[in-house]
């Protein structure tokens, strides 16, 4: 059952992130269903956050979308190449946003590793966030899209993990941003082979 749209509402973005660590991510594009559940996330804390697209207020054509009333999909392309998947959450105006960096890939594995141009199925097929929106065929063409949508949406189908399975850390890549990048805003589940950076 799809996550009701108040679930993105609540503005405590790192506690939605770790809460969102078991829950299913799914797509039907072109009638096509893929999915898994999501085994890593980072939160990003809108405008006081120094790694968020949006820290400081800053708004742009990319950013809007941040600002949108929470329960809308956030893609934007990385480094002109990935394109990047995101949760936004909270009330509208406050523009905090969730990055999946991983899955364990349940749904649609072969239609993923076509995607994904993979001979044999290997953890990189949805191993790290440019990988995941690859394999789900995420593109910014669903940007802003309700997750309230029969093309992405997020199903709770009770798989949760205790505390002492999942870790706590520093986000990846956003060292540009001083303190807050030693913030503890990256949850994933330990162990698990899907993980994008080795489990410490």
């Amino acid at each position: 059952m799809k996550l009701p749209e108040t679930y993105y509402h609540s503005p405590d973005v790192v506690a939605i992130s770790r809460d969102l660590i078991g829950k299913y991510l799914f797509t039907c594009i072109d009638g096509e269903l893929t999915g898994g559940y999501i085994v890593e996330t980072e939160a990003y804390a809108g405008v006081i956050d120094k790694a968020a697209h949006s820290f400081g207020g800053r708004m742009t054509p990319r950013t809007q979308t941040m600002y949108m009333q929470g329960g809308v999909s956030y893609v934007y392309l990385c480094y002109g190449i990935h394109e990047m998947f995101n949760v936004v959450v909270s009330e509208e105006g406050q523009p905090h946003a969730i990055l999946i960096r991983a899955i364990q890939p349940t749904e649609g594995l072969d239609i993923m590793m076509l995607r994904r141009n993979l001979d044999t199925l290997k953890p990189n097929i949805t191993k790290g966030p440019g990988s995941v929106a690859k394999a789900l065929g995420i593109s910014r063409k669903i940007n802003a899209l309700s997750l309230q949508s029969d093309v992405i949406w997020i199903e709770d189908r009770g798989l949760t993990f205790p505390d002492a399975e999942v870790a706590a850390g520093p986000r990846i890549g956003v060292d540009y941003a001083g303190d807050d990048a030693l913030l503890p805003y990256r949850f994933y589940v330990k162990g698990n082979i899907y993980v994008s950076k080795p489990n410490k």
